[in-house]
Formats: C-alpha cells, sequence, structure tokens
C-alpha cells in the first residue's frame, strides 16, 4: 500500500499544515498588547494640559481683577490689556493642543472615543492636522500681540515674515497629509476600520491579509 502524503494526512486529521514563516501568536499578543505603553504618554500629556488650564484660569483672574484696580484707579490703557488678555488666550490654546494630543493617543492606542470622532480625530493624519490648526493660531495670536505692542517696527515686520515662511510650512504639511489620507481612503477604504473593529472589539492583534489587499499593495 503507498505511503500517504503528509500534507494530505495532515489535512485528514483535521490540522492545517503550520507556516513556519508566521510568528508564534504569543509573538503578536505581546507586539500588540504593547500598545498600552502608550497611556504613559497619555497620562503625561493630560497632566500637562490640565496644568496649563488651571494657570491660564488663573491668569486670567489675575489680569481680570488688575484690569478692574487700574481702571476703577482711572488708568485706562486698552493695549496693554489686549497683549495680556491674548497671552492668557495663548495659554489656553497651547492646554488644547496638549489635550487634542493625550485623547487623541488614548483613542488611536487603547480604545476609541466618541470625543475624538466628534473633534474629527479618527487617525493619525487627523491628530497631525488639528494640532497644525491650532499652532497656526496660536502663531497668529503671538503676531497680534507684537503688532498691537508695536514697540519697534522693524523687528516687528521681521517677525512677522519668519512666522509667515512658518505657517506656510506647515499649510503645505497640512495639505499634503490631507491629500494621503484621502488617497488611502481611495485605494483602501474599509482597511483602517477593519482593524479598528478587529482590534479593539474582536481584541486580535494579528491582521489578515485579504486579497482586496493585496491587490491595493500591487
Amino acid at each position: 500500500m503507498p505511503a500517504m502524503n503528509t500534507s494530505s494526512s495532515t489535512r485528514l486529521n483535521g490540522k492545517e499544515p503550520r507556516n513556519e514563516a508566521t510568528p508564534p501568536s504569543f509573538i503578536n499578543r505581546a507586539i500588540g498588547r504593547s500598545r498600552y505603553i502608550v497611556v504613559v504618554a497619555v497620562v503625561a500629556v493630560l497632566l500637562v494640559a490640565a496644568t496649563l488650564f488651571i494657570l491660564g484660569a488663573l491668569q486670567a483672574v489675575m489680569a481680570v481683577f488688575s484690569a478692574w484696580s487700574r481702571a476703577l484707579g482711572g488708568e485706562f490703557n486698552t493695549s496693554d490689556l489686549t497683549v495680556e488678555f491674548l497671552e492668557i488666550v495663548s495659554v489656553m490654546l497651547k492646554a488644547v493642543v496638549f489635550y487634542i494630543i493625550g485623547v487623541g493617543l488614548y483613542s488611536l492606542f487603547i480604545a476609541p472615543l466618541n470625543l475624538t470622532v466628534a473633534l474629527g480625530v479618527e487617525s493619525l493624519y487627523d491628530l497631525e492636522s488639528k494640532i497644525i490648526s491650532v499652532v497656526i493660531v496660536i502663531l497668529g495670536i503671538t503676531f497680534l500681540e507684537h503688532f498691537i505692542d508695536w514697540t519697534e517696527p522693524l523687528e516687528t515686520l521681521i517677525f512677522g515674515a519668519a512666522l509667515s515662511l512658518v505657517v506656510v510650512s506647515l499649510v503645505l504639511f497640512q495639505r499634503y497629509t490631507h491629500q494621503a489620507k484621502e488617497d488611502q481612503k481611495m485605494h483602501n477604504p474599509d482597511v483602517q476600520t477593519r482593524a479598528q473593529r478587529e482590534l479593539f472589539q474582536e481584541d486580535h492583534e494579528e491582521a489578515t491579509v485579504k486579497p482586496d489587499q493585496e491587490d491595493g499593495v500591487r
């Protein structure tokens, strides 16, 4: 009686041949669970955001109290008050940047949140775009502070030109990342959604390469 083929006998026993090129499942799980180390960064960034919010609120209370004290004393200087209040707005926006980074990293690596979806942060591209948008606003407020002060016109002009170069670079980078995101959606519209569902809802760290993904790679 001829010897039975090894692969055939394996299939008859109900076992699929193991692919030696595939890493052991415990390695896949360990690498997949390593994403929880991001919690350290999330906690640190949110602490920074909370600190900036509290300090900004205290600075706002002190600025309002000082403004009313000077106003009741007959001293009115709206330019100085405007600069002082703009500094408070700048501090709050910096806190917003750290807050968006914290909740964005948590939603991307740990568990998706409705908060980040409402903010429009559903991918790393979205997180970069939101941060750049707030940074551009902060740069604009910083220039406005110098413009209101207007003590050295030439220095203000040079400062504005430097900020313009930075803003243009950030806008171009933002446009590039937006185009890259749109290209990804066009070629593989469901890959990211399917991976998020398997990772966060079904607790699968190992992705399965499907024929449509292989065609997209080619």
